[in-house]
C-alpha cells in the first residue's frame, strides 16, 4: 500500500492510499498484500487481452534489439507501417491513413486539427470553418482542446476560463433519460437530427469543422449505445453542411462492442476516427486517428503535409506491442468471443440486477456494458453526487469477500448527479469467468446497497 503521506507521486488523489500492483496474470491482477483481483474492467476498458501476455512481451523486447526510438521527421520503422496498414486494412476500404500517438486526448486533438487544417487544404479552401459542434454530457480527453470538446461538466468546471469558446454542443443520444415513453426511436433520432441542423444554422453552416460524437458512449454517461439509424441521420446533417463526421472510438473502439470498430454496427464511417484503449491493450501508452480517402485525398493534391507533430509519434515499441495484440485479435477471433461472450454477460446481468430497486438501466454491446444506479427507479432520480456512490461501489468491490475491479463514475444523470459503474473484461474471458463477473458483481451492488441508508 502507498503511504499516502509520503508518496512523492502526485497521485489523483492524495488523500487516498493506493493498493499496490506488482503483477498481472490473464484476466487478474496481484496486489502486494496478496489479493487477487479479477479486473471486470480491464481499467478503463484497457485490457483487451488481459494481462501478462508473454507473447506481446517478446514482441516488445525484439523490437528493443532493433531500434527503440524513431525520430518521425526523418524516418519510419516496419512495426509502425505494418501496425497503420493493419488498422486501415480493418476498415475495409473505408479509412486511408492512420496516424499513431500515445493516448486518447492526443488522438482528438490530432483530429481536431487535421480537420481544420482540410477545409484550408481543399479547393477552393474554406478558412471560415473554425467550430465544432459535440455533445453534451460527452467526454474527449483531458488535455485542453479535448477537454473543450467534451461536455463534462465536472471535468470541465476548474478549467472552463481557460477552454475554447469554438465548441457548442448538441443534446446527447441517452434514450433511457431524454426519449420520452410514448416517442419511437425514429422520432427521437429526427428530433435529433434537426436540433443539430438548427445548430449548424444557429452558428454558421459554413462555420463548422465537424460534428463529433461517440458511438457508445463510455466514461461520462457507462455505454450508452446510439440508438438505431442515429449515426446515419447525424452523418446526414454533416454532410448537408460540407462538415465532417468525427467519431470517437478511443473508448468503444478496436473490437471492445463486438465489432472491430463500433460504427459497423451501423454502416456509417466517419470521416476521421479517434482510436485508443484497445489498440495496445495496456501493453503500452497508444492512440491514435483513422482518416478516410476524402480527408486524405485532400492533403495529397494539397501541401501534402499535416502540420502536427509529437517527439514519440509512431513510437516503435508502442508499435510493436499494438501489433502484436492486434494479431493475437484476429488469429484467435477475439472480437467474435467478445460478441458471444457479451451475450452470456447482459443476459446474466439482466438475470441478477434488472429488477434491484436501485438499478436504473443496463446497456451496452459486447463486453462494454454499464450498470446506472438511481435513488428512485419509479422517477429515474439519481443520487446526488456528495454519495459518491459508484467510486464507493469500486473501492467495495476490491475488498473481500469480493475481489473484483469494475470502473466507477459519476455525472451519468446531468454530468454533476448520477452513477454508474463499467464491465469491461478481456475479449478472451470465458463463460465461466463471465458468470462469476456476473454474480460477484450483483453480489457486490446488492450488498452495497443493504447496507447503506440515503
Amino acid at each position: 500500500m502507498a503511504d499516502a503521506a509520503t508518496s512523492a507521486v502526485l497521485h489523483r488523489s492524495l488523500h487516498r492510499e493506493f493498493p499496490r500492483l506488482i503483477g498481472g496474470d490473464g484476466s487478474y491482477l496481484l496486489l502486494e498484500d496478496g489479493r487477487r483481483i479479477l479486473d471486470a474492467a480491464g481499467g478503463a476498458a484497457v485490457a483487451c487481452i488481459g494481462h501478462g501476455d508473454a507473447r506481446v512481451h517478446e514482441a516488445i523486447n525484439k523490437q528493443l534489439k532493433k531500434i527503440s526510438y524513431c525520430s518521425s521527421l526523418f524516418y519510419t520503422t516496419d512495426v509502425c507501417e505494418q501496425l497503420c496498414q493493419e488498422l486501415v486494412d480493418s476498415t475495409h476500404g473505408a479509412m486511408k491513413r492512420a496516424y499513431i500517438v500515445n493516448s486518447g486526448s492526443e488522438a482528438m486533438e490530432a483530429a481536431m486539427k487535421l480537420s481544420r487544417q482540410f477545409f484550408l487544404e481543399k479547393s477552393p479552401p474554406e478558412p471560415n470553418r473554425t467550430r465544432f459542434i459535440a455533445r453534451q454530457h460527452s467526454y474527449h480527453g483531458t488535455t485542453l482542446g479535448s477537454l473543450s470538446m467534451g461536455g463534462h461538466v465536472v471535468r470541465r468546471a476548474k478549467f472552463e476560463p481557460m477552454l475554447l469558446d469554438c465548441i457548442s454542443r448538441v443534446s446527447r443520444c441517452f434514450p433511457s433519460r431524454d426519449k420520452p415513453a410514448d416517442e419511437t426511436n425514429e422520432a427521437y433520432v429526427s428530433r435529433l437530427a434537426e436540433e443539430l441542423d438548427g445548430e449548424f444554422q444557429r452558428v454558421g453552416p459554413d462555420t463548422v469543422c465537424a460534428f463529433v460524437a461517440e458511438p457508445v458512449v463510455g466514461a461520462a454517461l457507462g455505454c450508452v449505445p446510439a440508438v438505431p439509424g442515429y449515426l446515419k441521420a447525424m452523418r446526414s446533417v454533416c454532410d448537408k453542411h460540407g462538415a465532417l463526421l468525427i467519431l470517437d472510438e478511443v473508448m468503444c473502439g478496436m473490437g471492445r462492442t463486438g465489432f472491430m470498430h463500433a460504427w459497423e454496427q451501423e454502416g456509417v464511417p466517419p470521416d476521421i476516427q479517434t482510436l485508443g484503449k484497445c489498440l495496445g491493450g495496456g501493453y503500452q501508452p497508444i492512440a491514435g486517428l483513422l482518416a478516410s480517402s476524402k480527408v486524405v485525398d485532400v492533403f495529397m493534391k494539397g501541401s501534402g503535409s499535416f502540420a502536427h507533430g509529437h517527439t514519440y509519434q509512431g513510437h516503435p515499441i508502442t508499435c510493436a506491442a499494438a501489433l502484436e495484440v492486434q494479431k493475437i485479435i484476429r488469429e484467435e477471433k477475439l472480437i467474435q468471443n467478445a460478441a458471444q461472450m457479451g451475450d452470456l454477460l447482459s443476459a446474466s446481468l439482466y438475470s441478477l440486477l434488472a429488477d434491484h430497486p436501485n438499478v436504473g438501466d443496463i446497456r451496452g454491446r459486447g463486453l462494454f456494458w454499464g450498470i446506472e444506479f438511481v435513488a428512485d427507479k419509479s422517477t429515474n432520480s439519481p443520487f446526488p453526487s456528495s454519495a459518491d456512490v459508484a467510486m464507493k461501489i469500486g473501492e467495495l468491490g476490491l475488498t473481500e469477500p469480493y475481489r473484483i475491479a469494475v470502473y466507477p463514475s459519476s455525472g451519468t444523470a446531468d454530468g454533476v448527479n448520477g452513477d454508474h459503474i463499467i464491465i469491461a473484461p478481456p475479449y478472451n474471458t470465458t463463460s465461466a469467468e463471465v458468470e462469476k463477473i456476473a454474480t460477484t458483481v450483483a453480489r457486490l451492488v446488492k450488498d452495497y446497497f443493504s447496507s447503506k441508508k440515503f
